[in-house]
């Protein structure tokens, strides 16, 4: 049997995948409020290039402001089909403040009550207020100098230097192996065709680490990102190439079970490259591929006979691969549909007893070749499987079918269909399977946002497992449920 854990991990993770899921409406509002912003900024900057410094400060800021309440239920079957029943109460407001597109100052934050049926808690900690003196999701200052040069000194620059510093999300190409939030500085420069974006922070102490077996895993993990990007403007095609260090700056890292003591360290490193842009006016493309280095430490047990027995850790080097591919077709049509088809591929170790893990994890002395990054890519509601030995094929249409209709108008309908297999057969995933079975199952996954109107927003998410038998000790579907609604204001 699958332990306990591990069976709310992935209902956990699976859980954080629809809530960023159901509140893209909200995210999109925000960013949609930004670009309109951004606009009038360039409206501004183009009929008067210069800041009339005898107009008062608070005259020259552009500032917004607002937040919304959503109301949200869950229904999730864990692997071990165990089912948890979730309602979810978010309060968030947020603040944008922009001076003569030079500073900005964006501020989201959140308080978050869970409401669980009776013994479903994740965690075991049960109904609670989420940290409650509040939190912030997003907190950072941004200052461009092209802007800058722009609105104070009237001058006119082809380069730019822009520094972003504080709590932001991070997110690189695909998202293969690089989607975190982190607390750091971001800084970008740009030169002719050319665009370098560096990174070096570290994600806030809340953030649920990748390693579930790791003590305080899902609110204590300390993980610094250094690295940089090129990307190249060459026509409609961007091309892009970056290297990406990840180490271990948790101090939780110590377990003790028994006669069995567990030491974790994973420091990982990634070089990846891809391109994104249209092939024609109707397709649009996106690729990434990343070899994953570094090294970490191995399983500190063995089975013998029928006991469990420690061994000693050794640290081992990491050798492993991912790639990503998707191409949305769009045909431009009233009902503003979109096809999208996406393939992942990553790589596993079958000397490993779970993909993801110290404990059980990699055989010591030898190399490890399960790849885990730091991104987040859509391996379905239900299955929500972590790109690790892993491949996934989806396919994802969505329209709205009624843009005549002043009721339905912003109604949008979709689904994504998967298939699941293992890259190695004989390798593990994040949950046990029996080895030498390479087809895993697939899903389909249903959607629905209904804009109501612009401070009404209703969404639903459902999606159904069906597991390869061959591939699973228990084959039973797996479901995941997901209603909500939002309140803008």
């Amino acid at each position: 049997m699958r332990p306990i854990w591990a069976g709310g991990v992935l209902a956990a993770l699976a859980l954080l995948g629809s809530v960023a899921s159901a509140q893209s409406n909200n995210v999109a509002r925000l960013a949609q409020q930004q670009n309109q912003i951004q606009q009038l900024q360039q409206f501004e900057t183009d009929t008067r290039l210069l800041a009339n410094p005898d107009i008062p400060p608070d005259q020259r800021a552009l500032i917004d402001f607002g937040g919304y309440f959503s109301p949200q239920y869950y229904s999730i079957d864990d692997s071990n089909h165990d089912n948890h029943g979730l309602r979810e109460y978010d309060l968030v407001g947020y603040l944008h403040m922009n001076f003569d597109g030079a500073n900005e100052i964006f501020i989201l934050g959140r308080l978050q009550y869970n409401d669980f049926n009776s013994g479903d808690s994740f965690d075991g900690f049960g109904s609670r207020l989420i940290d409650p003196n509040g939190t912030f999701d997003r907190a950072f200052y941004k200052f461009d100098l092209q802007q800058y040069e722009a609105a104070y000194n009237g001058k006119q620059i082809s380069e730019d230097i822009s520094i972003e510093g504080g709590q932001d999300l991070v997110y690189w190409a695909n998202g293969l192996a690089m989607a975190q939030v982190l607390d750091g500085i971001m800084p970008t420069v740009s030169f002719g065709q050319a665009t370098i974006t560096g990174v070096a922070g570290v994600t806030p102490t809340r953030t649920v680490d990748f390693e579930p077996d790791r003590p305080d895993f899902d609110f204590n993990t300390r993980r610094g990102f250094f690295g940089a990007m090129l990307s190249v403007a060459l026509g409609q095609q961007h091309p892009y190439i970056y290297g990406l260090i990840q180490r271990d700056y948790n101090d939780r890292n110590l377990s003790i079970i028994g006669p069995i003591t567990t030491n974790y360290s994973y420091n990982s490193d990634y070089f990846g490259v891809g391109s994104t842009g249209q092939i024609s006016d109707h397709l649009k493309y996106g690729i990434e591929a990343t070899i994953e280095g570094g090294n970490d430490l191995s399983t500190s047990s063995q089975v013998q006979g029928f006991t469990l027995v420690p061994v000693p850790q050794t640290r081992d080097a990491i050798y492993a691969f991912a790639a990503d591919g998707k191409i949305d077709y769009v045909p431009q049509d009233i009902h503003n549909s979109r096809v999208t088809i996406e393939g992942i591929v990553s790589s596993g170790d079958q000397d490993r007893g779970l993909t993801n893990t110290t404990f059980n994890g990699n055989a010591p002395g030898t190399s490890d070749r399960a790849f885990n990054g730091f991104g987040l890519l859509s391996t379905g509601l239900a299955f929500g499987a972590a790109v690790s030995n892993l491949m996934v094929l989806r396919v994802g249409p969505s329209t709205f079918p009624f843009p005549e209709s002043d009721t339905f108008r912003r109604l949008q309908v979709g689904t994504d269909l998967y298939i699941f297999g293992k890259q190695n057969s004989a390798a593990p995933i994040d949950e046990p399977t029996n080895p030498g079975v390479r087809y895993l199952g697939w899903e389909p996954d249903l959607y629905v946002n209904w804009e109501i109107t612009s401070d009404i927003t209703l969404t639903a998410r459902y999606g159904a497992f069906f597991a390869n038998a061959a591939a699973f000790q228990d084959a039973r579907p797996r479901q995941f449920l997901y209603t909500g609604a939002t309140f803008a204001f």
